[in-house]
């Protein structure tokens, strides 16, 4: 398949739906809503900040993406070959020139948004917010895009966890909190196994277009255990958390998804075929959102 032969029939909205990937839009809410339940433990939540934060995050995820889906055709990592869902500059659903227009529009309109963070929050917020913007466009674009040269699990953990849930507890407590910090080490991490899930499918074909993600670098084996470890992170954090005294019970909440996490990894552990991968990134997803949010509510009922 490729980008002039258009197969697919499907709506003008349908395939900017495609492109926006709402799949992986609970990286962008989870931060947000577990920066907000610490700040909320803190006494310290405000609305307005978190509806802006949550705005910029699903619009930054959303460019992302875009940019994903451009850069990936332009530099050929996206062929007829690919084994994962439907990308639509590949595919032809929407001319890349559209494309990248629209990755600008959405980045320019988040960078509107994030202003009014930073009249709250002051430069630490205007910080994070250009270092966002700037690492959500040179994750496939540029001459060393993060995503080809096995930085993107780096990127993820770092912009889609610390960051964006010390960020959120900044923007409406006005001060750093340790709390928010190891809260966002969960997060982070199965964020980063949505990534390496995607990228643990891609090898053969990110092999052939030069795309040297950390599964390429590192191989299968090693990857399936990266995977294993992040949710070893993810459910070791509450488990610490609860140990300290004095500490709300509530917190160990998300272990209720241990099951589903499980079999989760054994898909993982046991396929290498793309459409059972397919389903393995998709619940990788939704164990994201299941778990973000009983570890908010954990924080909300503390």
């Amino acid at each position: 398949m490729n980008a002039s032969s258009q197969p697919l029939k499907i709506s003008r909205a349908h395939a900017w739906l495609l492109a926006s990937r709402p799949k992986t839009l609970p990286a962008a809410v989870v931060p947000v809503l577990v920066g907000s339940a610490v700040a909320a433990a803190d006494g310290a939540f405000s609305f307005f900040p978190a509806l802006v934060a949550l705005l910029c995050a699903l619009l930054i995820q959303i460019g992302t993406n875009l940019a994903n889906d451009y850069f990936d055709f332009i530099k050929g990592a996206d062929s007829e070959h690919r084994v994962g869902p439907v990308r639509v500059t590949q595919s032809g659903l929407i001319p890349p020139r559209t494309v990248r227009n629209a990755m600008i529009g959405v980045f320019v309109l988040t960078f509107i948004l994030g202003l009014y963070l930073v009249s709250v929050g002051g430069w630490p917020i205007l910080a994070i917010g250009v270092a966002s913007l700037f690492c959500a466009v040179i994750y496939t674009a540029g001459p060393f895009p993060l995503a080809y040269v096995g930085l993107g699990d780096v990127f993820v953990f770092l912009f889609f966890g610390i960051v964006a849930v010390t960020g959120t507890h900044y923007v409406q407590a006005l001060h750093w909190s340790m709390d928010a910090l190891i809260a966002s080490l969960p997060v982070g991490a199965i964020s980063t196994a949505i990534l390496v899930v995607n990228n643990y499918r891609d090898i053969d074909t990110d092999k052939v277009a030069n795309k040297k993600t950390m599964a390429v670098r590192i191989g299968r084996a090693a990857t399936r255990m990266e995977y294993r470890l992040l949710l070893l992170l993810a459910y070791s954090v509450p488990v610490v958390q609860s140990l300290r005294a004095g500490a709300p019970l509530w917190l160990l909440l998300p272990l209720l998804t241990l099951p589903f996490a499980y079999h989760v990894l054994r898909i993982v552990e046991r396929s290498t075929d793309g459409s059972e991968l397919n389903h393995a990134l998709a619940g990788t997803g939704q164990l994201l959102a299941l778990y973000g949010l009983l570890y908010a509510a954990g924080y909300y009922l503390a």
